[in-house]
């Protein structure tokens, strides 16, 4: 008898030999239970595909996929990291894919990878929910920064931390506070806005939105113009990038950040430290996210069941000199007290707890 063919997989499994073919080489595309009969038809015709030379699927490959929306942001780095070190501890290996913020790029290398890996640890996924729960029946799938039931899911508490970052400005005395919104299919940047947008009705301050922009900061800079027209004293950004390329964007229309305008970011990147003024911000547990998710990911390939409840990481928010007392408050204080030095509250770097 001869090698086995795609042929004979076929008719061992009762289905196309077209539906054999995208079982390995978009397994994404074929359902979970005719994949697995598939795959089970071929380990007992003894067939193996000529390019991939992969073991049937199920087979421990000690290898998980980590998929980042841009391996260019600094938010990914720490994340990377720890992901890094949790499967270096349990003896896996990672593979890591960057998807330049598109889903369809995301789908597709997710397909192609998941006939390689034991499980998939996807950060700040842009998919569908429904893609989304199509990868998670066939294999484990843990998500960093987004909710599905069907998945085990790690993320920061965006919601307490932007409500901190308003009582901060309200504090400040601002009363009109402009969103600088993230991509259009980020999760995450629902979840800040809605937030924001309900933490400052809580507070009697008025709260807009401006975007979708993506994550950089040179969409910060192209954002600036907009911000500048708008009365609001001060701006939540959806991340630290656009933050600090709204300052740089200010500066150039000789905008004053703080003393006119406060700027707030949101992860706490290496460079927030670098731009001046420094820039305050939500920052994220990201090393851990990265850690826990691998970690999570790996349990759930060797057998684990999902918790079913996302794991909700604590964040706080670092207050740094990018935010001040709104313009018309320190015209009151120099009145108060005249002749008499005013320090800015944020001048010097201090942490406001979770």
């Amino acid at each position: 008898m001869g090698r086995p063919t795609i042929y004979d997989v076929a008719r061992e499994a009762g289905v196309a030999a077209s539906t054999v073919s995208r079982a390995y080489a978009r397994p994404g595309r074929v359902n979970a239970d005719t994949a697995q009969r598939i795959f089970a038809a071929a380990d007992r015709l003894g067939y193996r595909t000529a390019t991939a030379g992969q073991p049937p699927a199920g087979t421990v490959r000690n290898a998980i996929a980590l998929v980042v929306a841009d391996v260019t942001n600094p938010f990914y780095g720490d994340i990377i990291k720890g992901a890094y070190e949790a499967a270096r501890e349990a003896g896996y290996q990672l593979i890591l894919s960057h998807t330049n913020e598109s889903p369809r790029v995301e789908r597709q290398t997710i397909e192609q990878e998941l006939a390689q890996v034991d499980g998939v640890v996807i950060a700040s996924s842009r998919m569908t929910d429904s893609a989304l729960r199509m990868v998670a029946k066939q294999k484990a799938v843990v998500l960093l920064n987004r909710i599905i039931p069907e998945a085990n899911c790690v993320l920061n508490d965006a919601e307490r931390g932007i409500r901190r970052a308003v009582e901060h400005l309200a504090s400040l005395g601002h009363e009109k506070i402009t969103y600088v919104a993230g991509p259009e299919t980020s999760w995450s940047d629902g979840v800040r806005w809605r937030s924001l947008r309900q933490a400052a009705a809580d507070l009697g301050l008025e709260a807009r939105r401006l975007g979708p922009y993506e994550p950089t900061v040179l969409a910060g800079l192209s954002a600036a113009l907009r911000v500048a027209e708008s009365d609001s004293t001060a701006v939540q950004a959806y991340n630290d990038q656009l933050a600090i390329g709204i300052m740089k964007g200010l500066s150039r229309l000789g905008v004053v950040v703080p003393e006119q305008v406060s700027v707030v970011g949101f992860d706490n990147i290496i460079f927030d430290e670098l731009v001046e003024p420094q820039l305050t911000t939500i920052a994220s547990p990201l090393y851990r996210m990265g850690f826990t998710g691998m970690q999570n990911c790996i349990a759930v390939a060797q057998g684990a069941k999902p918790s079913g409840r996302p794991l909700v990481l604590p964040v706080r928010l670092v207050v740094r000199g990018s935010t001040a007392l709104a313009a018309g408050r320190q015209v009151a204080l120099r009145r108060r007290l005249p002749g008499t030095p005013t320090e800015v509250p944020g001048s010097r770097e201090r942490a406001v707890g979770s």
